[in-house]
């Protein structure tokens, strides 16, 4: 009975100290900007590392959407979640000396974040792909400037690992952090000795971050950028039990939207399943209360693409600016403004104050596919 005693206190010990280090393990977000995938690998070099003592967790994520097949099925970072990790490893290009435009503009956004010295002693670390390696280190002072601001503890790669990499060609070893040489021709880029070398600061990194875990607040900016009345999107997507379609795929040589800046661009129409809703022209072939069907179908369709514009976190949208409707209607027809309140009402019950916005109505002689409305939609975003 007593070893029976001894040996389940042993097994309670181990599963507790088990559960303790799970609940304990450090986690990292690697963010970065890639436009052609050399930071991206670079990215998974260093979480590699991050990884490599089975304590800490690397998470990439990017700043903004890409369409490059190598990076699309990359989650998009939120500016608020960067306060709920214990360290961030930043990666990207080099500019002309600096950082990438999208990865400043990312940065530009926390200023409410650092307003309350939300990122205040978490540790950082800086990687980049640097095309010929010109302006590399210009580049990644920069990056440290930045994060200097913020009270970020910096963690320099210093020197390590230059004993074991090969001499006779160009690699992208700095005590700044680990860069790629992307643009040199004949050589695999990032080269095994890069990779080596990024590996070996996501290690250092990640020995740092669990060191300092626990030493500053997590967490400490909640939702500093949204109004704290404001419901989380999913869930009034769930409350309201309103089902985004599958995006409809472009019928020509065009894209389901089109961000410039801060805005998105939007056009659709009433497809639902493959074929058109309540095809035809209002007041002759169709009903208003089918029109108006065909109008909520379609605004769904814009939200369905919208998702998939903020990397599926439509928490990112700041606000519905413009809804354009057009009606397939006869030639005195003028209730244009009614059937169009299917889609200002569906804006409005998702985003609520953020989803009131300017609006056109319109009639046309025909839309394509004999659609009985087609709307044009413009959003802000993060």
């Amino acid at each position: 009975m007593k070893k029976f005693n001894a040996f389940f206190s042993g097994l309670l010990l181990t599963l507790t100290m088990s559960s303790m280090t799970a609940q304990q393990k450090t986690n990292i977000l690697v963010l970065i900007h890639s436009d052609e995938g050399g930071t991206y690998e670079m990215a998974k070099e260093i979480a590699k590392g991050i990884e490599s003592n089975g304590t800490s967790k690397a998470f990439i994520k990017k700043v903004t959407i890409n369409d490059n097949p190598k990076l699309k099925s990359i989650p998009v970072a939120s500016v608020n979640e960067m306060t709920s990790y214990d360290g961030i490893a930043f990666g990207s290009p080099v500019y002309f000396g600096n950082i990438s435009t999208s990865m400043s503009e990312f940065i530009s956004k926390t200023t409410a974040i650092w307003s309350q010295h939300g990122l205040e002693g978490m540790p950082a670390t800086v990687f980049m792909s640097a095309g010929s390696g010109a302006g590399r280190e210009l580049a990644l002072q920069s990056f440290w400037n930045m994060l200097a601001v913020h009270g970020m503890i910096l963690v320099s790669n210093g020197i390590r690992g230059y004993e074991n990499i090969d001499k006779t060609i160009p690699q992208g070893n700095t005590v700044l952090g680990t860069t790629s040489l992307a643009s040199l021709k004949n050589i695999e880029r990032p080269t095994p000795d890069e990779r080596y070398l990024a590996e070996l600061q996501g290690k250092n990194f990640a020995k740092v971050a669990t060191a300092l875990q626990g030493t500053f607040q997590k967490n400490k900016v909640v939702q500093a950028t949204r109004d704290k009345k404001e419901e989380d999107i999913n869930t009034v997507l769930h409350q309201k039990n309103i089902k985004l379609p599958e995006v409809p795929k472009p019928a020509g040589n065009y894209q389901p939207f089109v961000r410039s800046g801060n805005l998105v661009f939007i056009n659709q129409y009433a497809l639902k399943d493959g074929k058109i809703q309540n095809p035809g022209k209002v007041g002759r072939d169709i009903t208003e209360e089918q029109a108006k069907e065909a109008t909520r179908t379609t605004m769904l369709n814009i939200l369905s693409v919208l998702n998939q514009a903020v990397g599926g976190d439509l928490n990112k949208v700041k606000r519905c600016v413009q809804l354009t409707g057009i009606f397939n209607t006869t030639e005195n027809y003028s209730k244009h403004a009614e059937l169009m309140n299917a889609a200002s009402d569906l804006a409005a019950d998702v985003f609520g104050e953020k989803g009131k916005h300017a609006r056109a109505t319109l009639g046309a002689y025909s839309i394509p596919g004999n659609s009985s409305v087609e709307i044009q939609a413009i959003f802000e975003i993060e």
